[in-house]
């Protein structure tokens, strides 16, 4: 196909992205070739300008963009070339056009028409009389007596009715037609437009009260409303329409054609077209634009918030040194419990029924008391499904009564679903399913990551709406936060799941199998190099994941950090500088002096002389003052606690401490012990406006909070930052 149009593509992503064209080069260059997102954000800084990982598919995303566009602007100019209707001016309107959108405007006269209206009557050889109407020169009389020449049974041209509306037709289609002045109505829908709903259906659960005789300027609106609107239009319940000023958007179709002859007797033939082309042509293209607008709008929000809540989720801090008694809780079929080694190695399993029907609380607190003191347990873990808070009181008890232990409450969300998981059945084939949600609830507080990533992220209970949106969409940007969380962690090779093998940059699930499978013949891993032994692990696999596994080995110390194999000759040389070794790292003594010299060293000059960047070499020494350090462990830790909480205690004004478990548009819900999370909403948040609860609180923060207003009916409790 010839190419009418080419646009540089790194030139215009620069120029909307706002990042030099070079490093948007280079990080296409590399994406082309097979590089992982992590790998390229961590390890080729002085190529891309150290773009982070969010930004890198930001330059993916738009380069992917603009390669459609130019492609299809090329398929535009080709389909008018075939109908040599392409001339300078069809030329420069598509190098001009910045959207899908406008091309897709611009294509219209040039699209191949079946079973429209004007098609038919062009095709019956109206045009003329289009055209001698449109001019507004002629008078009705000069314009019937034109169109008796039209006249031809054959054609179903009987009356000169049916030639005039056969010509207004094309008329209205010319006009639907005209990219100009699609733009122009576009603008004026898009900046003046309402979204209305009214009740279509009986909502017998009142759901969608609020939106009953609902009317919002779409500029304004925020995204949970649109969603909300969506799904009661899906449910039948809500009948949902764009409105704008229809007559003001008609007089700027006769302006825009300069239709002023308004007291000529043949006018209301333009009239008749331009109300049609409007009404049934122009408008309902434009409404669907408008929702499809709101929709995908709403749905980037609701993805990012999802997004956001996932990444604090999955960076919460281990509890390293700590063996857990896990309780997943429930009346009739009793509490599972499982008792965790500080590794999260179950040690073992129990049933105990203190609830009702069964009512077994001596029994049960006779089990767990010798689970404590067998297994020397630190911490009671509770699921917050159903049973939770009557769980927690007899627990509570237990610790009143003596038992030294402390108890925290964990969103159970996903236990179920990765208890009946193929994975769950792999890892515990014995086991029933209760007691697999149990294990999992316990090691969810262990070690959140390695835990949670075993899970389907959307199953995760940290979003809304999430049936409402593209679940491709949805599964695209959570998957990229666990691949971005797992690898800014990293993965100790010795200990890892499969599952979490699995999101290392450039391994498949394949290698994370084979990798478990060698570790098992042969032994633990000993250098990050020893995974070129694994079959199917080829240079290209271990570039990219070999600085995100994690090893404590005396054979390879930098396998502690994150500094790249490749630069394992630049780190030794910038320790021989100060006058150490490799293996001073893993000396506390030696490293604390190994730091106290490398906040001496110039950083431009060494990595002048090593001939490696500057970003390198800043991370190598970043690296170098804290070999093991986990990233989260700057994150707040759990509440604990050794006493339960009633609705009943609370009263307006009390103060407590806090975890956010999640946040929406409106406010974040904020557990303070109680069976429902407390609400503190946006406007709670601060004394000054907060348009974005994420500008205030987080998942897993820790935050005092004091109550606003308890309703005990309905369990309700809202709160606020205000005091």
């Amino acid at each position: 196909m010839s190419e009418y149009i080419k646009i540089d593509l790194f030139e215009e992503a620069a120029e909307e992205l706002n990042f030099k064209k070079g490093n948007i080069k280079a990080t296409v260059e590399l994406l082309d070739s097979g590089n992982t997102v992590p790998f390229i954000a961590r390890y080729r800084k002085e190529m891309t300008g150290s773009l982070d990982e969010e930004e890198i598919r930001e330059v993916a995303e738009k380069i992917d963009y603009l390669r459609r566009l130019n492609e299809r602007k090329n398929d535009v100019a080709a389909a008018a070339d075939k109908q040599d209707k392409l001339n300078e001016e069809v030329l420069n309107k598509l190098k001009k056009a910045d959207t899908l959108q406008e091309v897709e405007d611009l294509y219209r006269p040039f699209k191949v028409k079946k079973q429209t209206k004007a098609a038919r009557a062009i095709a019956r050889g109206l045009k003329p009389v289009a055209e001698l109407i449109f001019s507004q020169q002629k008078s009705e009389l000069e314009i019937k007596k034109e169109a008796e020449n039209y006249l031809d049974p054959e054609k179903e041209l009987t009356e000169i009715e049916e030639v005039l509306s056969g010509a207004e037709d094309i008329i209205a289609g010319d006009v639907s037609d005209n990219a100009d002045l699609r733009k122009k109505l576009r603008n004026f829908v898009f900046k003046t437009a309402l979204i209305v709903s009214e009740q279509k259906n009986e909502d017998e659960e009142g759901k969608y009260q609020d939106y009953y005789e609902f009317k919002e300027s779409i500029n304004k609106i925020p995204p949970h409303r649109t969603l909300a609107l969506n799904r009661g239009e899906n449910e039948e319940v809500l009948r949902v329409k764009i409105e704008v000023d229809d007559q003001k958007a008609i007089e700027m179709i006769y302006d825009f054609y300069d239709f002023d002859n308004r007291n000529s007797d043949s006018f209301d033939h333009l009239i008749n077209a331009v109300d049609y082309a409007y009404k049934r042509l122009v408008f309902p293209s434009l409404e669907r634009e408008v929702r499809n607008h709101l929709t995908e709008k709403a749905e980037v929000k609701a993805i990012n918030n999802f997004s956001t809540n996932l990444r604090s989720l999955l960076m919460q801090p281990p509890l390293e040194g700590k063996k857990v008694l896990a309780i997943d809780p429930a009346f009739r079929t009793g509490c599972k419990l499982a008792a965790l080694a500080e590794d999260g190695k179950l040690l073992e399993t129990e049933a105990i029924y203190p609830h009702p029907p069964v009512n077994k609380a001596g029994e049960a607190a006779a089990v767990v008391a010798n689970l404590v003191k067998k297994y020397y347990i630190d911490l009671i873990v509770i699921g917050n499904g159903t049973a939770s808070r009557e769980t927690e009181s007899f627990v509570a008890e237990l610790i009143k009564g003596g038992m030294d232990v402390e108890y925290t409450i964990v969103s159970e969300a996903g236990a179920s679903v990765y208890s009946a998981s193929k994975l769950a059945r792999k890892e515990f084939p014995d086991l029933d399913v209760s007691i697999r949600g149990a294990i999992s609830i316990g090691r969810r507080i262990q070690d959140p990551l390695a835990e949670l990533v075993k899970i389907d992220p959307k199953s995760l209970g940290v979003g809304m709406y999430q049936h409402d949106i593209s679940q491709k969409n949805l599964e695209k940007a959570l998957n990229e936060v666990v691949v971005d969380a797992v690898n800014h962690v990293g993965v100790e090779i010795n200990t890892a799941s499969a599952a979490l093998l699995t999101y290392v940059a450039g391994i498949s699930s394949n290698n994370a199998d084979k990798i478990i499978e060698h570790r098992s013949q042969e032994g633990k891993f000993k250098k990050r190099k020893e995974l070129l032994d694994v079959y199917g692990f080829g240079p290209k696999t271990y570039e990219q994941a070999a600085g995100f596994i994690r090893l404590d080995s005396i054979e390879d110390p930098f396998a502690l950090t994150p500094i790249h194999p490749e630069s394992y000759q630049a780190a030794e040389k910038i320790l021989a500088n100060i006058n150490y070794n490799v293996g001073d790292i893993r000396d506390r003594e030696k490293l604390s002096k190994i730091r106290e010299k490398l906040v001496e060293i110039d950083l431009a000059k060494t990595a002048s002389e090593l001939e490696i960047g500057l970003p390198t070499a800043k991370d190598i020494v970043a690296a170098l003052k804290q070999p093991g350090r986990d990233p989260r462990d700057s994150m707040p830790a759990p509440i604990f606690r050794k006493d339960i909480l009633k609705i009943e205690d609370i009263e307006p004004g009390m103060i407590f401490k806090g975890k956010v478990r999640n946040i929406v548009d409106f406010g974040a819900f904020v557990d303070i012990g109680l069976k429902q999370d407390g609400l503190l909403h946006i406007s709670e948040m601060s004394q000054m406006y907060v348009s974005d609860p994420f500008e205030i609180v987080e998942i897993g923060q820790n935050i005092e909070v004091k109550v606003l207003d308890v309703d005990q009916k309905r369990g309700r409790i809202s709160l606020t930052l205000k005091f």
